[in-house]
C-alpha cells in the first residue's frame, strides 16, 4: 500500500448512546422537525431515516454544519441504512441549505479570495486522494480505472458504462488516426489507451499525480502514449484534439482564464477540446468543508455560468450533453467494488477508512440522485466549426 497521509484518522473511537443534556434533547427535536421537511425521520425505521447513536450529534452539526455531520458518521455518532437515499432525501428537500456555519462561510470565502489551486497547491490533493494506493482504485474502479462518470444509456454493467462514455468522447472528439491528442489530468491513463488501441491517435497525458503516472506508464506501455508529471499550465505543445475528464473540478474559479487560456495556447486553429465536468445548478459554493478536508482538497465545482465566463473570446461552444443522473448509477457500482474488496485493504488502512469511503461516496450518489450536481461535456471550437458541429448519436 502507498501511503495514507492526509485521511481521516479520528481520535475518538465509537461512543455508547447516553441519554445526553436536556440542550441535546432540545436540539433533538429542533433537527427532527427540520429533517422530517425531507421526510427523514430521527431514530426511524426505513433505509433512510437517520439512526443516532451519539445525543451530542445535533450539536455538533449546529456548530460544524456538514463538516460535523461527517464527522460524526465516520466517528460512528449516527447510522443510515442507506446513505444515498438520506442525502436523496434532504438535498431534495433543500434541507441542506438550512444549515449555514461558520466552516461552510470560511469555506466559501477561502475560494472566493484565494488562489487555494495555484502551483504550490495544486499538488495537495494529488498527495491525500490520488496517490492513496492504486490497488484500491483498481479495486474500486475496475480493470479500465476510469475514475469518472459512466455512460449507461445502453449498458448494465460499470465495465460497459464506462467503455461507452469514453468511446463517445473518441466520436465527439472525431479522433482520426495519427491525430495527436492531449489528455489534461490523464488519471490512470484509461482513455489514453482507449484511443490510441481503438482510433489509433497519439496521446500525451498530464497529471500532477506520482502514484496515476507510475501505473498510466504501465498500462499504456508500447502504446504511442507519453504520460508526464506536469502540471497542466505548464504544457507547451500544439495539438490537433485537447481532452480533459473530470479534472476541472480542481482547477479553481481564480484559474479558469489560466486553464482555458492554456487550452487554447496549445490547440490548433481546427481542433476541437472536450470537457468534461461535474457542475452545480447555481453559483453558490461550489466548496463543502467535509469533502475539501477529507477527500478532495481545495476542490470546488463549477457552475455553468463561471464555466462560460472563463472560456469567453477563447472558445465557441459546439456542443452541451448533461448525463448527470448516471453518476449516481457509478457510484453505486464503485461502492459496490469498494464494499467486496474491504476485506484485503482493511488491515492496512486505519479503522474508520471504510465509514469515511462509504460516506465520500453514498453522499455523492444522493447527491446526484437529486440532480443537485450535474455531469456535463462541452465540446468548445476557437473559431467555430465550418457548416457546425453534429453530436454523434449513442
Amino acid at each position: 500500500m502507498e501511503s495514507t497521509g492526509g485521511i481521516f484518522h479520528p481520535s475518538v473511537s465509537r461512543p455508547v448512546a447516553t441519554k445526553g443534556t436536556p440542550l441535546d434533547t432540545r436540539l433533538r427535536e429542533r433537527y427532527a422537525q427540520v429533517l422530517a421537511e425531507a421526510d427523514i425521520r430521527v431514530n426511524g425505521h426505513r433505509p433512510w431515516d437517520m439512526v443516532v447513536v451519539n445525543p451530542q450529534l445535533f450539536r455538533r452539526c449546529l456548530l460544524h454544519g456538514s463538516l460535523g455531520l461527517g464527522e460524526a458518521y465516520v466517528e460512528g455518532w449516527w447510522e443510515a441504512e442507506r446513505l444515498d437515499q438520506f442525502f436523496e432525501h434532504l438535498v431534495s428537500a433543500r434541507v441542506d441549505e438550512a444549515i449555514v456555519n461558520l466552516p461552510r462561510r470560511f469555506a466559501a470565502l477561502l475560494a472566493a479570495c484565494c488562489n487555494l489551486q495555484g502551483l504550490r497547491r495544486a499538488h495537495r490533493v494529488a498527495e491525500v486522494h490520488y496517490d492513496l494506493s492504486n490497488e484500491l482504485y483498481r479495486a474500486m474502479l475496475g480493470p479500465r480505472m476510469v475514475y469518472t462518470c459512466g455512460y449507461w444509456a445502453r449498458a448494465n454493467d460499470l465495465d460497459t458504462a464506462q467503455e461507452h462514455k469514453l468511446d463517445l468522447v473518441c466520436r465527439k472528439l472525431e479522433l482520426k488516426p495519427g491525430m495527436r491528442v492531449l489528455d489534461i489530468g490523464c488519471g490512470w491513463g484509461s482513455f489514453a489507451k482507449y484511443a490510441a488501441e481503438n482510433y489509433g491517435v497519439e496521446v500525451v497525458g498530464v497529471t500532477i499525480s506520482q502514484a496515476q503516472v507510475e501505473m498510466a506508464r504501465e498500462l499504456c506501455r508500447d502504446l504511442p502514449i507519453e504520460i508526464r508529471l506536469q502540471d497542466y499550465r505548464e504544457v507547451a505543445t500544439q495539438f490537433d484534439r485537447i481532452v480533459s475528464l473530470g479534472m476541472f473540478e480542481h482547477v479553481g474559479r481564480k484559474n479558469y482564464r489560466a486553464y482555458f487560456d492554456t487550452a487554447r495556447r496549445n490547440l490548433r486553429p481546427d481542433g476541437l477540446f472536450l470537457l468534461h465536468t461535474i457542475g452545480r445548478n447555481d453559483q453558490g459554493l461550489g466548496v463543502d468543508p467535509w469533502v475539501t478536508r477529507y477527500i478532495f482538497p481545495n476542490s470546488e465545482i463549477p457552475s455553468l455560468a463561471r464555466v462560460v465566463q472563463g472560456f469567453d473570446r477563447r472558445f465557441v461552444l459546439e456542443d452541451l450533453h448533461n448525463f448527470g443522473a448516471d453518476y449516481a448509477r457509478t457510484l453505486c457500482a464503485w461502492h459496490t467494488n469498494f464494499t467486496h474488496a474491504w476485506p484485503t485493504f482493511a488491515t492496512p488502512l486505519p479503522a474508520q477508512f471504510q465509514r469515511l469511503w462509504k460516506y465520500y461516496l453514498m453522499l455523492f450518489a444522493g447527491v446526484f440522485r437529486a440532480r443537485n450536481l450535474q455531469t456535463w461535456q462541452l465540446v468548445l471550437s476557437p473559431s467555430g466549426v465550418r457548416g457546425g458541429y453534429r453530436r454523434p448519436a449513442y
